[in-house]
Order: C-alpha cells, then structure tokens, then sequence
C-alpha cells in the first residue's frame, strides 16, 4: 500500500460480516502487498449490528466509511463515489470470487473497456457448491432481467465488477433506486442495484466486458429465496418505470 494516488480501490460492502470479514480482508491486503501499484480498500459497513466496522478498523491500511442500513446498493455506491483510485473494483465480503480475478478485469480495462463484469455463466466460469435450486432461481431472474430491462449480458448479480473512476463517478451518481435518499432497512436486504446500474452503463454508451470467474457459493448467503426474489423483481420493474418516466435523462 502507498500514500500516492492508487492507481486501484477495493471496494467491499459489508453487512454484519465479523466472522467472514478477517479472512476476506487478510485474502485482500495479502494479494495488493504482491502488486507493483498502490492501491487502497474501503470497507462500508451497511448499518452493522455486530463487530463489522470496528473489526475493519483495526485491521491496518483499511478504510472504513460507516453507513445506515440501506442496503447493499447504497453502501456499493458510497464506497464507488468515496473511491479514490484510476479503477474501482467491487467484491462481496465473502470473496466468493477469488481476488486474483481483478488481474484479468484490469486486463479488460486497459484494453480499452470501462467497465468489466465478473460472470458465473458462459466457457470458463465455474460455480462451486452452489444448490440446484439457487442456480435455477438465477437464470429465471436472469430471463426477467433480458426481457424487462437489459440484453445481452449473462449475468448482471455477479458481485465481482470493476471500472474506471470516472465510470464508477457517473454511474454511481446517476442511480435512482439506491441513492442519497434511499430509506434505512431492517434485516439483510440483498438488492437488484446491479441491474439498475449496468442498464445506466448501456445506456451511456460505455464500453462493457463479461468476463468468465470461478464463483463459490457461500453456506452463510443472507439471501432469502422469496423475500429478496420480490425485492429483486421490483427493482428491476423500478429501473424500467424510471427510464418510462424520464428519470434517467
């Protein structure tokens, strides 16, 4: 790590996420120590009620930005616009993609690409111990999405993504669903802002790459099947009434 200007931030949004978070983090600092550019990452602790953020804090070189719950969307955004990096990686708490992968997303984007996404769909991408059923539930989500919103990608919840700054700036400041005025939750709430924001990245013109990852399906998921399935299904309704409505002009 280096106090000059990163050339990448890390991203990692993190809900009562104690017992996952020290690994993950440890994964992290121990992988960027090996690059040759500096780099920094941010934890946003999404309205913890455990140890989440103090856990965060005492680990060295890590910055924490404490928000209130409002869901993983708002605290991807508050650490995408905090981020101070020439590019922005984003990965779940539980690295259910091995930090590795940012080597061949860089890869990606300085060929030329603005913003590189993680896919467990398509030649190359595995997923490991993930239930039958878990998998079923994600390619029907993912038909929803082609016919309502977006076509062409294969799999827009990957939590693996990475972007330019200035795409992660745009972006992330022309998002609706999980904005400054997004309401505080209860309980875990695993969102849809992913479909929200790549619909804004195609819609602007950037230029966007799916890249295959090895993906392992965490026993500790905090999604729940049929709650977050119709929160899911009404963001992805939302992004499409609000492109109806003019909101993202």
């Amino acid at each position: 790590m280096s106090l000059e200007a990163p050339l990448l931030s890390v991203v990692i949004p993190a809900y009562n996420e104690e017992g996952r978070l020290p690994a993950t983090l440890a994964s992290v600092m121990s992988y960027l120590a090996r690059q040759s550019y500096a780099s920094e990452v941010l934890v946003v602790d999404d309205g913890s009620s455990d140890r989440t953020a103090d856990i965060a804090e005492a680990h060295p070189g890590v910055r924490v930005l404490r928000r209130d719950h409002r869901g993983k969307g708002f605290a991807v955004r508050a650490g995408a616009l905090a981020a101070r990096g020439a590019y922005v990686l984003l990965c779940d708490a539980d690295l259910a993609v091995p930090i590795s992968e940012w080597g061949t997303m860089y890869a990606r984007l300085v060929a030329g690409n603005e913003v590189v996404i993680g896919s467990r769909e398509g030649l190359g991408a595995t997923r490991q111990g993930e239930p039958w059923y878990r998998h079923v539930m994600g390619r029907v989500f993912n038909l929803i999405i082609r016919s309502v919103a977006i076509r062409g990608i294969n799999d827009t919840q990957c939590g693996f993504k990475a972007m330019t700054r200035a795409a992660a700036q745009d972006l992330f400041r022309r998002v609706r669903i999980y904005g400054d005025d997004a309401p505080v939750l209860r309980g875990a709430a695993v969102t849809a802002y992913d479909v929200e924001l790549l619909f804004l990245a195609i819609r602007c013109g950037y230029r966007i790459a799916e890249v295959p990852v090895p993906w392992h399906y965490g026993t500790e998921t905090k999604v729940s099947p049929l709650r977050d399935s119709l929160r899911n299904l009404r963001d992805v309704l939302t992004v499409r009434l609000n492109d109806m409505r003019g909101r993202y002009h």
